[in-house]
Parts: C-alpha cells; sequence; structure tokens
C-alpha cells in the first residue's frame, strides 16, 4: 500500500487559519514561508486576512511555485531519484518533493548548523539507522552529499516514521523534532513553533502538488478528524 494521499485525507488535521505564502526570485530560487515575509511573496494557500488588505490570489502564487518545480534544473535532475525512491518505499513521490525543498530548497550540498546534510537534511546518526549495507562502506557525512543516496535514504526513513506514527503530519514532526517529542506530546505534532511551521509548510505544499495533480478529476478535499 503506498503511503500518500489516503494517509493525508483520513490522517491530517490542520488549522483552518494555515497559510503557504511563496515567491521565485531572479535567480530562479523558490522562497517559501508561513507568513508574508516581504511584497514580494504571494498566498499560495490558505484563505487572505481582509484585514491586512488585498493580496494577491493563491492561484497565481501557486502557479508560480508550481512551475519552479517544474522547470528548475536542480529539482529535474532529482526526478529520477524521486521516482526510484517512490517506487521502493511506498512513500507518495509528492511527499518526497514537498519535503525536499522545505528541507534544503533542492540544494543537494546543504549542511544544517545541527549538522544535516544535503537535498532532505539528514543527520549522520540518524543517516546510519536507514542505510543499506553498500552505503555503510562509506561515510554518511559523504554518501548523503550525493543525492541519489539521500533520496533513497530519505524515503526509507519517512516510510519507516509513518508506519511508525500512522500519520504523516506526525511523521514530519518526528523527522524535525525527533520520535521523543511526538511520543511525548501523545503521538501528535508537540508544541513546538518551529516544528508546527515546518510541518504545515510540508503539508501545505503537498497539497499544492497534489492539488495540481488531480485536478482534473478532483474539485474539492475533504479533511477527516478523529477529533470531536
Amino acid at each position: 500500500m503506498r503511503f500518500g494521499l489516503v494517509f493525508f485525507l483520513a490522517a491530517l488535521a490542520w488549522p483552518a487559519q494555515a497559510e503557504l505564502w511563496a515567491y521565485v526570485d531572479g535567480a530562479g530560487t523558490a522562497h517559501l514561508a508561513d507568513r508574508q515575509l516581504s511584497g514580494a511573496y504571494n498566498l499560495v494557500l490558505g484563505a487572505p486576512d481582509p484585514s491586512k488588505g488585498r493580496v494577491p490570489g493563491k492561484q497565481d502564487g501557486s502557479r508560480h511555485l508550481l512551475t519552479w518545480l517544474e522547470i528548475a534544473p536542480e529539482v529535474k535532475a532529482v526526478q529520477p531519484y524521486l521516482r526510484e525512491a517512490a517506487a521502493k518505499s511506498g512513500v507518495d513521490m509528492a511527499l518526497l518533493k514537498a519535503v525536499i525543498a522545505v528541507e534544503s530548497g533542492y540544494k543537494s550540498a546543504a549542511v544544517s548548523p545541527r549538522g544535516a546534510i544535503g537535498l532532505m537534511q539528514i543527520t549522520p546518526d540518524a543517516a546510519a539507522r536507514y542505510a543499506t549495507l553498500l552505503e555503510r562502506l562509506q561515510p554518511a557525512e559523504k554518501r548523503l552529499l550525493d543525492p541519489r543516496t539521500n533520496v533513497l535514504t530519505g524515503a526509507r526513513m519517512l516510510a519507516d516514521l509513518i508506519k511508525r506514527f500512522g500519520r504523516i503530519d506526525a511523521a514530519l514532526a518526528a523527522w524535525n523534532a525527533g520520535e521523543g517529542a511526538v511520543r511525548r506530546a501523545g503521538g501528535v505534532v508537540p508544541p513546538i513553533d518551529e516544528t508546527q511551521a515546518h510541518v504545515h509548510l510540508v503539508l501545505e505544499l503537498y497539497w499544492t502538488l497534489l492539488q495540481n495533480g488531480m485536478h482534473a478529476t478532483a474539485q474539492h478535499l475533504t479533511i477527516h478528524s478523529d477529533k470531536p
């Protein structure tokens, strides 16, 4: 069974006021945020606040962002690895695409201050849990800079987290804050601002990609929650 739309529709419960803002700069780099950081940002998803004045429609914003994800050379170079990882792990390719966009902006050489490496920003410790025997022959710090290895490792990790927690938002929270933080929160996204923003951005971009891919057959989204 593939992870993705079924889990997304059945398990996702997210605030109705959540927004995704984005713009593509002159250098061809896409910028994502959960609020309008400057006048360059367009509202991609979410209802505009009338008190803030008129803002660009989400249709225009999403079109620019999706165009970037379709034509940017760094994104196109990763497509074969995304397809391979989705086929092997069962994780939706659109979800992998959204995680990479938010984690690294498709910069394969990215290294965070915390030591997370590559496209999906994986730490060496996490990579050790999901490496194949062949991959372990190379130091994690080196192999995670290889785009294919990074994506395949990240897909295995995300598939495992989704199985463990049974829902995508909790899996993404565990990716960002650690499994312990999610368990302490009762298996849901913990009340950590950075983690909530991370999960929000990935899920909003994931839904944008899903909506773009199924626009011909689906016109509405129904979100089911286990909350009363």
